[in-house]
């Protein structure tokens, strides 16, 4: 700065003065510009992050579920996102994992039966959209021979003939209950407690599939059978509703008398409620990913394509392979439908 050698000390001073200020005011300014900068960058990742998001998904331990979370995964991935799983898992496990982040979704809810997971997860938790409105058809069933046999209509009548269905020789009907974890084995424990059904019925709660199968053998044999199942399910198209088998009235005080086809009586007390059968996700996802909310909530399925998918999976098509071609024969053949979930 050999220009400002001969004047006097305080222009000196001045001109220093001048020359610190302008670089702490472009210092400042640089350090706003920065911010700016970062705060653009960062919500640019946030963005790009959750158009990219990995969805961690469920689905349920039982195979009658399958079909649909592949229908829906397929979808999700359409949108462009990477879906992890879904990974099997019994409810009970399911939403403690979507309530604590670890998983995202699934599409196997059964509303009331998983009511008190939700509450349980304190509003971490919620189910939305439906897959199936009132689909869950549920209760207990026996073959229709014996029941026009003996007149049984409700599972109180079995008391007085539980040896037909009595398979081990401990004097007690044997019915297949439903699997642990499900969330419907609390409603039937509360049957047992209420109608006092422990005294006459052992449930066998050993693996469903492979009760059900030792099921359709006894009555092939022409022995009598009796058990708990769901619509829609394989089991009531391998033994035909209103042929073979024939639903049975539990008298539950918590449930309603409703008009039920191929029942023992044209209005009967099932002993469950109707269920919806609906996605449930973590909330923080959902509001983390509106475009998913709002896919969950257009998306459905008919229930007689879930019943007519699961009866190709009693036919032998139930390996992973077969039920992902179940998935895009049916969106093949419901392609307008699928499109529109996804706009």
């Amino acid at each position: 700065m050999d220009y400002v050698k001969n004047v006097p000390n305080a222009t000196k001073l001045s001109f220093k003065i001048i020359f610190t200020s302008l670089k702490i005011a472009i210092s400042i300014e640089v350090m706003k510009l920065l911010k700016i900068l970062t705060s653009l960058i960062f919500a640019l990742s946030i963005s790009v992050s959750l158009k990219a998001k990995e969805i961690k998904m469920g689905k349920a331990d039982w195979d009658t579920g399958y079909f649909q979370a592949e229908v829906y995964k397929k979808a999700l991935e359409k949108m462009g996102y990477k879906v992890t799983g879904p990974t099997v898992m019994k409810p009970q496990v399911f939403y403690v994992a979507a309530a604590a982040g670890d998983m995202d979704l699934w599409v196997n809810g059964w509303f009331g039966n998983h009511d008190s997971y939700v509450k349980e997860a304190m509003g971490k938790v919620k189910p939305v959209g439906y897959v199936a409105k009132s689909g869950g058809l549920q209760g207990y069933l026996i073959d229709k021979k014996t029941a026009d046999k003996f007149n049984i209509k409700s599972v109180m009548d079995i008391k007085n003939h539980a040896k037909e269905f009595d398979a081990n020789g401990d004097g007690k009907a044997d019915m297949v209950a439903c699997h642990p974890g499900w969330g419907c084995e609390k409603i039937i424990s509360r049957h047992f407690e209420e109608l006092g059904l422990g005294e006459f019925i052992n449930p066998i709660k050993a693996d469903y599939s492979a009760a059900m199968a030792d099921i359709i053998s006894r009555y092939k044999n022409g022995k009598s059978v009796l058990f708990y199942t769901w619509t829609p399910n394989w089991t009531v198209g391998t033994l035909k509703l209103g042929e073979d088998i024939v639903w049975i009235e539990a008298p539950f005080s918590e449930t309603k008398v409703v008009s039920v086809p191929n029942a023992t009586k044209a209005k009967l007390n099932l002993g469950f409620g109707v269920n919806d059968i609906r996605p449930a996700a973590n909330v923080d996802f959902l509001k983390a990913n509106p475009k998913i909310e709002k896919f969950l909530k257009k998306a459905s399925i008919p229930l007689s394509d879930i019943a007519a998918q699961n009866l190709k999976m009693n036919k032998g098509e139930k390996s992973e392979k077969a039920i992902k071609k179940h998935a895009e024969q049916w969106i093949k053949e419901n392609q307008n439908t699928f499109d529109s979930w996804i706009k």
